[in-house]
């Protein structure tokens, strides 16, 4: 069993990509190894927090780990709300907040494509690896669905008229932006 440091303490993060990774893994989280302190996030990219993440648990356990970030791109408000899409409305992590701005800010929008996208660092004997997984797809004109987190009630992944909230979480990881990234570092740690 190989242990690896997930640099979250968000549940239905680590459940998602614990799903992905399979067996033969097991994520540990900050906090299980003890550490509580809020880690940074205040890089200008996606690219830029999912390293710094990393580094910043690396640094302080000198163990294997990995970190992502994501973030909503919405093209007609030029990929906002893109790296703070975590806080978007708010300085926390209100999802019905983000999602009640991001209906507000698309009114009268009739361009409604947007993608997902996450981006991984992984910290592997001390050399620094990316790994990327996108998902085209729109914004609903109103929230749908219970499942998942964030903007997953919004949404609608290209191909399907459902959004993320109303898929089961398997049918959301074989296709989300997450599971393609994970999918990536799997294969890079199998391999």
């Amino acid at each position: 069993m190989t242990e690896i440091i997930f640099a979250t303490n968000n549940a239905h993060k680590l459940s998602e990509v614990q799903a992905v990774l399979g067996e033969g893994f097991r994520l540990l989280t900050p906090r299980e190894c003890g550490i509580c302190e809020d880690i940074p996030e205040t890089q200008p990219s996606l690219e830029g927090n999912a390293s710094q993440k990393a580094h910043f648990i690396y640094d302080r356990t000198g163990r294997n780990c990995f970190a992502d970030d994501t973030g909503l791109e919405v093209y007609a408000l030029d990929g906002a709300p893109g790296v703070h899409s975590a806080r978007y409305a708010t300085d926390g992590h209100d999802f019905e907040a983000n999602n009640r701005l991001l209906l507000k800010n698309m009114e009268g929008i009739t361009d409604r494509r947007a993608r997902f996208r996450t981006v991984i660092s992984l910290i592997l004997d001390g050399r620094e690896y990316l790994f990327e997984g996108r998902v085209e797809g729109r914004i609903a004109e109103e929230p749908s669905g219970a499942e998942g987190f964030g903007y997953d009630p919004l949404f609608i992944p290209d191909g399907y008229s459902k959004s993320f909230a109303e898929m089961s979480a398997e049918e959301k990881n074989e296709i989300s932006h997450r599971g393609r990234a994970v999918r990536k570092l799997v294969e890079f740690l199998r391999g």
